[in-house]
């Protein structure tokens, strides 16, 4: 079994295909949300350990929402779609037309809409993975909180720490009008589920 740390360049670039469809889906169906023109650069894709992930993400203190979902069918895994303060008020400006100050601002319907945006992100990745695969995924409802980076980033660690230590992030910025923010979604499939999925993509034997 291929570990996350042995993940090589050719697979790499081949989860960064994935990663340009799934923000290519995202920005269709942001736009069309927004009702404005969105745009997402060509992503970064990192394998990093805990400690440095969240280091490449921002400050442990810092507070973020995360909108999360487990994966489960022919793939088992989370993903985790982070939201920063800066992304939170692009969004909520265009379709709530109104912005937050704090976290401790976020109403029923802010939460809802952000709840909402997360899930758009996330799916959109999945059905970029099932249209290159043609493997068939089940999707929980999306759960939402608010919390410090490192809070939010454990959660994955907890369920998956006893396999790897290790994270997928794929990164990207939005760039909405003359904004431009950065868009962080982790995704962290069980170690088996990898390897089906790197042998799906064609890009390991065995």
């Amino acid at each position: 079994m291929k570990k996350y740390e042995e993940i090589n360049s050719l697979e790499i670039d081949v989860m960064r295909e994935i990663g340009s469809i799934g923000t290519g889906n995202a920005a269709t169906a942001l736009s069309q949300l927004m009702n404005r023109k969105i745009k997402m650069t060509m992503p970064e894709v990192q394998i990093l350990g805990f400690n440095e992930a969240i280091t490449k993400l921002g400050d442990p203190e810092m507070i973020v929402s995360g909108v999360l979902v487990h994966i489960s069918g022919e793939l088992n895994g989370v993903m985790l779609y982070l939201q920063n303060l800066d992304l939170i008020n692009i969004m909520l400006e265009h379709v709530l037309t109104s912005k937050i100050d704090d976290f401790s601002q976020l109403g029923e319907l802010e939460v809802s809409a952000l709840v909402e945006i997360g899930n758009i992100m996330i799916s959109s990745y999945v059905s970029a993975i099932s249209k290159l695969t043609g493997i068939s995924m089940n999707l929980s409802v999306p759960a939402m909180s608010v919390n410090m980076l490192g809070g939010i980033m454990s959660v994955p660690m907890i369920e998956f720490g006893h396999q790897t230590d290790k994270i997928m992030i794929i990164n990207g910025k939005f760039v909405v009008e003359d904004k431009e923010v950065y868009s962080n979604l982790l995704l962290m499939p069980d170690i088996e589920s990898l390897n089906y999925l790197l042998k799906k993509l064609g890009v390991l034997n065995g």
